[in-house]
C-alpha cells in the first residue's frame, strides 16, 4: 500500500518535515509494510524556505541587509539542492515581523532588502528565484526592490526618489537601463495568495495599510502615489499593473515584481507542489495524508492542505487530514477533498502541553485515524 503523507508546518510548533516523520511512524504502526512517501507541502507563507529546503536537501544562507526602516539585518534564504532554485520570504527581509508595533511607517518602509538579498542569489549562481511576499511592512510597489537591482526611479529633477510608498508620489520616469542584466535572465515565481488590485477601496493602501502603520490619511496618500506609479509603470514600461489581480499584494510589490522583473504571480501552493513534484508522487498512491496547524474554514482559500487535496481527488486518491486543531466550520474541507480530519488532541491540555508534545501527537492521532480507516475497511489492502 502506498501513503503520501503531504502535511504542512504546524505553526508554532513542528516543521512540515517533522509532522511528516511523525505521521510516518503513526502509520506504521497500524500497516507496518506499507510504502510511504514523505513530501512536505507549504502554501508560499511562513515556513516555506525551511519546508523546500528540507524537501529539496538545499541549505539555508544569510545575508546582511537593510530592514524595512533601514536598520541593517540578517535574512536568511534558501539555496535549492539543484543549484539554481533561490528561495526568498520578503518578510524576513522587509517584513512587520522585524519592527516593533509602535515603529511601523508605511510611509517609509522600503522592500530594498529584497532585491539586496536577490542580488546575494545572483552573485551566488542562483537564476530560478520562489519568492514569497506574505508579511510585508512595505506599500512602495517594489521600488526598493528595484532600485537595489540597477533599476532607476527618477523625479522630476532627474535624481532618485525618495525610500518608501510615499516617495513614488514623486516618480517621473522609470529608467530599466541599468538593472542587473541576471535578473533579466532569471526566472521569478511569486508565491501570491491574494487578488487585491493595486489601488483603490480594495488595493493595498486601504485593506493592508492600516496595518503597517498608515493613518486615514496616509491611506490616502499612498493609494494616489500607488495609482501614480501605475501611470508611469504604464508609459514608460507599457505595462498595465493598476488593475493586475494579486497586483495589490505585499504593498504593491505583486505590481512590482511584474512591472520590474518579470514576475508571474501564483498561488504559493501551486509552486510548491510544483517543485517538490507532488503529481509524480501520486502516481499509484492508495491513500494521502495531510495536515496543518489549525484547520478552519479559512484551510479552503488556497492552503497547502486544500492543494493536495484537489490533486488527490482528481485522482480519486482518499485524503485524511491530521491537524493540531479543528476550527470554526473546518467541514468546509470535505468539499475541497479532505475525506476525514482529525485533532491530535485527545483531551484537556494546556497549549503548551500541545505544543511540546506535537510531534507524538500527531503520531497518535494518525494511527487512530488508520485503525478507524482498517476497521471500516473490507478491501484486501487492508
Amino acid at each position: 500500500m502506498k501513503i503520501v503523507i503531504a502535511p504542512q508546518a504546524f505553526k508554532g510548533s513542528v516543521s512540515a518535515l517533522a509532522a511528516a516523520r511523525a505521521m510516518q511512524d503513526g502509520v506504521r504502526r497500524v500497516i507496518a509494510d506499507a510504502e510511504t512517501v514523505l513530501v512536505p507541502i507549504a502554501d508560499g507563507g511562513d515556513g516555506t524556505l525551511e519546508t523546500l529546503v528540507d524537501a529539496l536537501g538545499g541549505e539555508v544562507k544569510t545575508t546582511r541587509v537593510t530592514g524595512p526602516l533601514g536598520r541593517t539585518v540578517s535574512a536568511e534564504w534558501g539555496a535549492m539542492g539543484d543549484g539554481r532554485t533561490a528561495v526568498i520570504e520578503m518578510a524576513r527581509t522587509s517584513g512587520l515581523a522585524l519592527l516593533d508595533r509602535g515603529k511601523l511607517d508605511a510611509r517609509k518602509a522600503t522592500t530594498l532588502g529584497l532585491g539586496q538579498a536577490i542580488a546575494a542569489a545572483l552573485d551566488a549562481g542562483y537564476r530560478h528565484f520562489i519568492i514569497g511576499i506574505g508579511g510585508s511592512a512595505t506599500n512602495d510597489a517594489g521600488a526598493g526592490m528595484a532600485q537595489a537591482l540597477g533599476v532607476r526611479l527618477l523625479n522630476a529633477s532627474k535624481g532618485d526618489i525618495d525610500r518608501g510608498g510615499r516617495g513614488l508620489a514623486k516618480l517621473d520616469r522609470i529608467d530599466m537601463s541599468g538593472l542587473d542584466p541576471r535578473a533579466r535572465d532569471s526566472v521569478f515565481e511569486v508565491a501570491c495568495d491574494v487578488s487585491n488590485p493595486l489601488c483603490g477601496p480594495e488595493g493595498a493602501s486601504a485593506v493592508y495599510g492600516p496595518q503597517k502603520g498608515a493613518s486615514p490619511r496616509d491611506v490616502k496618500d499612498l493609494d494616489r502615489a500607488l495609482r501614480h506609479f501605475a501611470h508611469v509603470a504604464r508609459r514608460d514600461l507599457d505595462i498595465e499593473v493598476e488593475t493586475m489581480r494579486g497586483g495589490g499584494a505585499a504593498g504593491g510589490l505583486g505590481a512590482g515584481m511584474v512591472a520590474f522583473l518579470g514576475g508571474r504571480l501564483r498561488p504559493g501552493v501551486d509552486i510548491v507542489m510544483e517543485v517538490v513534484g507532488m503529481e509524480g508522487h501520486l502516481e499509484g498512491a492508495d491513500l494521502v495524508i495531510t495536515g496543518e496547524g489549525q484547520m478552519d474554514f479559512q484551510t479552503v482559500f488556497s492552503k497547502a492542505p486544500i492543494g493536495v487535496a484537489g490533486l488527490a481527488r482528481r485522482r480519486g486518491i482518499p485524503v485524511l487530514a491530521i491537524c493540531g486543531s479543528l476550527g470554526n466550520d473546518y467541514g468546509k474541507v470535505h468539499e475541497k477533498g479532505i475525506d476525514a480530519a482529525f485533532a491530535i488532541t485527545p483531551g484537556p491540555m494546556s497549549l503548551e502541553e500541545a505544543l511540546a508534545g506535537t510531534g507524538k501527537l500527531v503520531a497518535r492521532a494518525t494511527e487512530e485515524a488508520l485503525r478507524a480507516l482498517r476497521a471500516g475497511s473490507r478491501l484486501d489492502r487492508f
